[in-house]
C-alpha cells in the first residue's frame, strides 16, 4: 500500500530575501539623486537600456519610487513597472506593487485564482534586481529629467 505524501508547505527564506533587498538598495543608491523632486520623472540611461523613475513619496527614513522600463515596439508587451519602497535606515529596497499586483503577499497558496507562484514576492524582487542592472555601472549612468 503506497502512501500519498503531502506536499511540504513553502517556507520563505527570509535571509535570502533580505540579502536580495540589500542588493537592490545598493543598486538604487548608485543613481538615486539626493535632491530628487517629488513627482518629477527622470531617466537613467545605462548600457542595456533606460529606466524611467519617479519619486512618489519622500520621508525621513524612506522613499517610494516608481521604476519602469519602456520597451520599443511594445504594442503587445506590458511595460515592466514596480513601486519600490527604499528603506534608508535598514538599507533595503522592497517591491510593494508590480504590474497588476497591488499588494504583494509574503507567501501565496498554490494554486490560486491569479496563478501567482508561492514565492511571488521573492521573484518580483529578483526581477527588480535584473531591471536595476540596466544602469548599474556608474560610468554608464546618465540622469536626465523628463
Amino acid at each position: 500500500m503506497s502512501q500519498v505524501s503531502e506536499k511540504e508547505k513553502y517556507q520563505p527564506n527570509v535571509s535570502a530575501f533580505l540579502a536580495l533587498c540589500g542588493r537592490n538598495y545598493a543598486l538604487i543608491l548608485k543613481w538615486l539623486p539626493e535632491d530628487a523632486a517629488l513627482n518629477t520623472p527622470w531617466i537613467i540611461a545605462g548600457q542595456f537600456g533606460q529606466l524611467h523613475v519617479t519619486l512618489l513619496e519622500n520621508t525621513k527614513y524612506t522613499q517610494l519610487i516608481e521604476i519602469s522600463r519602456h520597451l520599443p515596439n511594445s504594442d503587445f508587451l506590458t511595460t515592466p513597472k514596480a513601486c519600490v519602497r527604499v528603506y534608508h535606515d535598514a538599507q533595503l529596497a522592497e517591491v510593494l506593487t508590480s504590474q497588476q499586483i497591488y499588494r504583494l503577499k509574503a507567501v501565496y497558496d498554490y494554486p490560486n485564482v491569479h496563478m501567482h507562484q508561492t514565492d511571488e514576492k521573492y521573484q518580483v524582487n529578483a526581477f527588480l534586481e535584473e531591471l536595476l542592472k540596466i544602469g548599474c555601472r556608474p560610468k554608464d549612468i546618465s540622469l536626465s529629467v523628463l
